[in-house]
């Protein structure tokens, strides 16, 4: 009979371990659920429970808190204790290791985490170069044939590396177009690159340092580098929109070639081209504005603005205007429209002052 008792009340303790040793939380109506606290913001706490998943609850209309593990419990004066926590008189204690138990008053709780959360919070804020990574790559193109016989190919590569206090952002574009019943064939041929560190000096301000490039066939512009330095302002830092205002100087670099034919003649011959053939070498003012803005849940909308006034050669300079779209189809997948217009004011005698570019297709979405 005793061997029976002894065998039921191993039993009952095996069932009720997972109750034992979990983390408990009790409500003011008096109901108990258990799990794993994974996080809170002093405002809702998510528990992890075994066969309902991941449930939020006002922490308002929290009485009880009882955990088994270690959570990190940051307060309003910017201080963190670890360990594990009751809660009594609208008070945690959390059991540390070293300073023993330490009360926080519920008002002043700003943030509590687990140990998994931390980590991945820790772990943002400063994550290597290969980690941390988000952005999207776009895709378009069209082909015609019949009466015409064109192909138009739209590359676009966007991404950003931020972390607490700095960021990271590359571009990279390309446009081709061809015309096999015109002549010359090549309608358009741009290639676009760059890179931007911004640095934050203080909450509002930051420094920044890019490196630019562009290849632009139709104006026989066999490269630009542009190299540029210089202080933000974050004017908006929302979560739905942030503004930007960037001024600094940069230093220009740039080759044209010799291009087509002018008048264009078959076979041409080099009594025919024009020579325009020039190196540019010269100081710019670098002025600019970057807006994003999220429309809805599914729509985000971006636009920027750069101005390169040369500084040796008063009234010339570049201007870019750029305006763009990606509406969400899935968590991947998305339709991207956009809008560029490309100014320079002094280009070779041959080419126009203005590039308009209009681009749509797919947006391939990345997080890494």
């Amino acid at each position: 009979m005793l061997r029976k008792i002894e065998v039921a009340a191993l039993i009952l303790f095996l069932g009720l371990a997972p109750s034992v040793f979990a983390d408990q939380i009790t409500l003011k109506n008096g109901d108990r659920l258990t799990g794993t606290v994974v996080k809170s913001d002093g405002k809702v706490l998510v528990l992890h429970t075994e066969f309902a998943g991941d449930v939020t609850l006002q922490f308002a209309a929290i009485t009880q808190i009882t955990t088994e593990k270690e959570l990190h419990v940051s307060t309003s004066d910017k201080k963190t204790v670890v360990g594990p926590v009751t809660s009594s008189d609208r008070k945690l204690e959390v059991a540390t290791k070293t300073g023993g138990t330490v009360e926080v008053p519920v008002g002043n709780v700003v943030l509590i985490r687990n140990d998994a959360e931390q980590a991945a919070y820790d772990k943002s804020l400063h994550p290597g170069l290969t980690h941390g990574w988000n952005g999207g790559a776009d895709v378009g193109f069209s082909l015609a044939r019949g009466n015409s016989e064109t192909e138009n190919l739209a590359l676009a590569l966007n991404a950003a590396h931020p972390t607490l206090n700095d960021k990271i952002i590359l571009h990279v574009s390309s446009i081709y177009t061809s015309n096999q019943l015109a002549t010359p064939s090549t309608v358009a041929d741009l290639i676009q690159a760059g890179v931007r560190y911004d640095r934050n000096i203080t909450p509002r301000m930051f420094a920044f340092v890019s490196a630019d490039f562009m290849s632009n066939a139709l104006q026989d512009l066999d490269l630009r580098s542009v190299y540029a330095g210089g202080l933000g302002y974050h004017a908006i830092k929302s979560a739905g929109t942030t503004l930007d205002f960037l001024a600094g100087l940069n230093y220009t670099h740039e080759t044209y070639s010799n291009g087509p034919p002018n008048p264009p003649t078959v076979p041409p011959t080099p009594t025919t081209y024009t020579s325009y053939g020039v190196t540019n070498r010269f100081a710019a003012l670098t002025l600019g504005e970057d807006l994003t803005h999220k429309l809805g849940k599914s729509t985000v909308i971006t636009q920027n603005l750069y101005i390169f006034p040369d500084l040796s050669n008063t009234g010339e300079y570049r201007a870019t205007f750029n305006f763009g779209s990606v509406t969400k189809v899935s968590k991947w997948l998305g339709w991207q429209n956009q809008f560029g217009d490309i100014y320079v004011s002094n280009p070779p005698s041959t080419a126009k002052k203005n590039d308009v570019i209009f681009t749509t297709g797919l947006n391939f979405s990345f997080t890494h």
